[in-house]
């Protein structure tokens, strides 16, 4: 593996422009508090791992150079980012959260995870980052599996550590955030902003 350290540096920046993932996490946060955020959190970081594991397999590989394939994963990922963004638009006109906010039950918030896990691994461009990007640090000829998969890891900790500070940041200044006017504000943002990524991600065309 060739220059760790500026591997790390290009992998903070990358993580903190903000994408779907933040957008979930930050609708999460608002509207359940901090546990609805790390749960969202959670899900981002398990469906990495899975990105890490297919990359390391050579799976990835096989999705990005099959148009087939690639379109198929694109389209669903697009759908889901759409339904959530509509969904979100659409509850925040009825005046109810986007996440089911039932505590009395134990799989409350359960869909927090799944909306974390779902939004990042439907998401084609993240295997498209896990071939272009890592294979830039390894030395050419060298074996891949290992060094594939200590930047894959490498990555999702760092995803962790950032949405966890992330999370702490929105959950600390929530008096503010949970006001109805600044709520309802927010929702309609993240509604349009993952909308917006889903036509984005349907438009994408595949990479060869």
């Amino acid at each position: 593996m060739e220059n760790f350290y500026l591997f790390v540096i290009m992998c903070i920046f990358l993580i903190i422009l903000p994408g779907p993932d933040t957008a979930i996490a930050t609708k999460n946060t608002v509207s359940l508090g901090r546990a609805g955020g790390l749960k969202t959190a959670l899900g981002t970081c398990c469906a990495l791992l899975i990105h890490t594991s297919a990359a390391v397999l050579g799976l990835s590989a096989i999705i990005v150079k099959s148009s087939f394939l690639f379109s198929v994963f694109k389209y669903v990922g697009a759908v889901y980012l759409i339904y959530l963004g509509a969904k979100t638009l659409w509850t925040m006109k009825k005046g109810q959260p986007a996440v089911e906010t039932n505590t009395k039950s134990r799989f409350a918030n359960t869909s927090c995870f799944k909306q974390g896990f779902l939004t990042n691994l439907l998401n084609p461009k993240v295997a498209v980052f896990f071939l272009t990007f890592l294979p830039q640090f390894v030395e050419s000829g060298s074996n891949n599996f290992v060094p594939f998969f200590i930047m894959g890891l490498t990555y999702t900790v760092l995803t962790a550590v950032w949405f966890f500070l992330y999370v702490y940041l929105i959950d600390q200044i929530s008096a503010f955030m949970k006001k109805p006017r600044t709520q309802n504000m927010i929702e309609g943002i993240t509604g349009t902003i993952l909308i917006g990524f889903g036509i984005k991600l349907a438009l994408e065309k595949a990479q060869h």
